[in-house]
């Protein structure tokens, strides 16, 4: 599968999502569209220049590639199944799990109560902000009592930790003294994802497999 979506920083690139087992085929059609390329990388990015000079690049999963950075290279990588932990948080919510490729292994799934915002002002705000903030530090901590439970033991295996929905709740938990090991497997991109369920984990497999390629507005 294959799905676009717009880039971070608002300029008039885009970006699309292509899953491992298809970015092969990705690139020929690229090469079909805009005649053949020429490569340049590093062990994080693959850049494609086409001959009527459209640009995509390809960001290699799971990073440092561990050879020469040329496609068949970074294929071959983000083909890999590998072991990964994954911690989603999100508006008191949490779901813990790890997954070997796309195929969720163990988990743990569980909400707290976080009130919502309030136009209520002086001393009542700063009181109903108090609460929200201890209600949401107990959301993280329980959080991270099940990532210490569910994927300390297997920290010899993860070959890394992907965060999903909120990035600020998703460092709170891993800044957890017990997680110090899992910090360093942290990947830099923490993926969107809504409330953190079930069936929201088990499909955060399939986005493990995406492959993000960012192309030039000609492209």
């Amino acid at each position: 599968m294959t799905s676009t979506r717009p880039p971070g920083d608002g300029g008039a690139d885009r970006v699309v999502l292509v899953v491992a087992e298809r970015l092969a085929g990705w690139v020929t059609r690229f090469e079909a569209r805009h005649g053949p390329v020429t490569t340049s990388g590093t062990a994080a990015e693959l850049t494609l220049t086409a001959a009527d000079g459209a640009v995509a690049v390809v960001e290699v999963p799971f990073p440092p590639l561990p050879s020469a950075a040329d496609l068949p290279s970074v294929v071959e990588h983000a083909l890999v199944d590998r072991t990964v932990g994954a911690v989603l948080v999100r508006r008191g919510g949490y779901a813990v799990g790890w997954f070997e490729g796309s195929r969720l292994i163990g988990s743990k799934v569980g909400s707290t109560y976080v009130q919502g915002t309030t136009k209520a002002g002086g001393w009542s705000q700063q009181r109903y902000a108090r609460r929200r903030a201890n209600q949401t530090q107990q959301a993280y901590a329980e959080a991270a009592d099940v990532a210490a439970t569910l994927l300390r033991p297997h920290l010899g295996e993860l070959t890394a930790v992907v965060g999903g929905g909120d990035r600020a709740g998703v460092l709170a938990v891993l800044a957890d003294p017990r997680l110090a090991g899992l910090g360093p497997l942290l990947q830099p991109r923490v993926l969107p994802t809504v409330d953190p369920r079930l069936r929201v984990l088990q499909a955060f497999g399939d986005q493990l497999r995406e492959v993000r390629i960012t192309l030039s507005a000609d492209a």
